[in-house]
């Protein structure tokens, strides 16, 4: 049993002064008086006792029962359980396939008291008290091909397509972009920033982007208030600081590159300043581990680290570029623990690390994000790119392309993850441009011969989550006791909940929203997400 240092000092002291009555009484019996002189004394003596006996319980009272407090409030550390669902509704927002429900209010709730659950009853439990990750943002990113088709659009379509993206009231309020250094795949030809062979990079220019590409981050940013976290990433060197001396089918950055390739990144980003777009970070390379017919560069993990290491990392703290994130990988969940740990694992490397970029091709592995999280708690993890592919217009209303993404950014915020941003925002009738033609699908498609606008599943699938998700949330902790009802949940700044519940099942599924002993009932129809938002 714990007990204050004020109980073994009571007891102490208390036994000292017992005997020393005791002492002063034997002493009475055995003697016999003296003085009265002394008898004042010992009656002095057993008042001064008194006196401080009493004080010293009060003392003993009020520590134990301070220390009874603090242990409360130690075993419940950031933990805060002052949430109620007293005076609140839930607002139900409803994207279900066979219905014309797309981000649709559904349904308003109100909360009742539960109780205990049968295992018969199925619940969706939400507890506010423990928080974890806090978000970066939702979005998708702003290509040469995105840029390109966009502006081959009316002016109406181009100002619904910023408002169904960036306005967070009439749109889904992205807040997270990716843009490319250089060229990539959906980009209509191949292309650098500088001249051949130009190590000193004296011919470092951007002009290229700043026709279509720019002026559509910048139109987006300003939709967003200003609000936009952009990220860059290169496919790849340009060619003749590869060993393959081609942009295109891998090859590898050379070591003799190394710095020139660092203040590469350096020039991007203070162009870019230069015309008014902030970068916030960049990850090293995309698909590190992928040779592609289009640009693509080869890093091994120790080869990523030493670049990192010894030439981005330092360039960037030596000029004034420290606060900008460096991201490592960008690349498949399979290898993702694997490559993570051999940059962490060097203090050296690690220190220049912001977070681990990761994307969904191949296999799911949601587990391996979570296996990063656990090892390394203090680095991001940021969800760089996923689309559908290969594009085919008549299967852009096929239901289960929305379908990938729910499963995915619901296990990926599960598993720690800090944003999400999906590939290109916009493509047109084809699925391009792509100047390699490996076409594929985008939330948004545009037929930029007629104007027409084609919005897939997967835009209001998104939709749920950086709707009601926004910038500084924190994800709480939100579990299912049915295996037919994914669900994550998280608490904005402004104090609402919002929870997503996500039904891939063919059934309709009534169940319940469960918050410490209070809940609502609702019903996921079948093929269907919900936002549930707690107001």
């Amino acid at each position: 049993m714990r007990r204050c240092w004020m109980h073994y000092f009571m007891g102490n002291e208390a036994q000292s002064w017992k005997l020393k009555a005791e002492g002063s009484k034997l002493k009475a019996r055995t003697l016999k008086p003296k003085l009265e002189t002394r008898n004042n004394k010992t009656n002095t003596l057993n008042i001064s006792y008194m006196k401080k006996l009493s004080v010293m319980i009060l003392l003993f009272l009020a520590a134990c029962s301070t220390k009874q407090s603090n242990t409360s409030n130690s075993s419940n550390s950031g933990i805060d359980t002052s949430f109620s669902t007293a005076g609140k509704q839930v607002v139900v927002y409803t994207t279900a396939e066979n219905t014309h429900d797309r981000l649709t209010i559904t349904d308003t709730l109100h909360f009742s008291p539960f109780g205990q659950p049968q295992e018969s009853q199925p619940c969706i439990f939400v507890d506010p008290a423990h928080t974890f990750q806090t978000v970066l943002g939702i979005g998708g990113a702003i290509t040469d091909a995105a840029a390109e088709t966009f502006y081959l659009l009316p002016k109406n379509e181009q100002e619904e397509i910023l408002k169904a993206y960036y306005d967070p009231a009439k749109g889904i309020g992205y807040t997270l972009a990716r843009t490319n250094i250089n060229s990539c795949d959906f980009s209509s030809e191949s292309y650098t920033y500088v001249s051949n062979d130009d190590t000193s990079l004296s011919t470092f220019s951007i002009k290229h982007d700043e026709k279509y590409r720019i002026p559509l981050i910048k139109a987006a940013a300003g939709e967003t208030g200003g609000k936009l976290t952009i990220f860059a990433s290169p496919w790849s060197p340009p060619a003749w600081m590869k060993d393959n001396d081609n942009m295109l089918h891998g090859g590898h950055l050379l070591p003799k590159y190394y710095q020139t390739w660092a203040n590469y990144f350096v020039k991007f980003i203070q162009a870019y300043k230069n015309e008014g777009v902030n970068i916030w970070g960049v990850t090293v390379q995309n698909e590190p581990m992928a040779s592609q017919t289009w640009e693509s560069c080869i890093y091994t993990a120790q080869e990523e680290k030493d670049f990192v290491k010894s030439a981005l990392g330092p360039t960037f703290w030596e000029d004034g570029l420290k606060d900008k994130k460096i991201i490592i990988w960008d690349h498949n969940r399979g290898l993702m623990y694997q490559r993570a740990s051999t940059v962490l694992n060097d203090p050296e490397a690690a220190k220049y690390v912001w977070g681990v970029g990761f994307h969904w091709y191949v296999d799911d592995n949601f587990s391996n994000v979570e296996r990063v999280h656990e090892a390394f708690p203090q680095t991001h993890l940021l969800f760089t790119e996923g689309c559908n592919y290969p594009f085919n217009l008549d299967s852009i209303y096929v239901w289960h392309w929305g379908e990938k993404y729910g499963e995915s950014m619901i296990h990926d915020f599960n598993n720690g993850a800090v944003g999400w941003c999906d590939w290109n925002i916009l493509l047109n009738q084809r699925g391009g441009p792509n100047h390699v033609g490996n076409y594929c699908f985008a939330p948004v498609h545009a037929d930029t011969t007629t104007g027409k606008l084609y919005f897939m599943n997967s835009y209001y699938y998104i939709g749920h989550f950086s709707k009601f998700i926004r910038p500084g949330a924190k994800r709480i902790s939100s579990s299912s006791d049915t295996d037919s009802l994914l669900t994550t949940a998280f608490v904005n700044p402004d104090g609402k909940l919002a929870v997503i519940v996500m039904n891939l099942t063919n059934e309709r599924l009534p169940y319940y929203l469960w918050i410490k002993g209070q809940a609502a009932q609702a019903i996921s129809l079948p093929h269907s997400i919900q936002s549930l938002v707690i107001e």
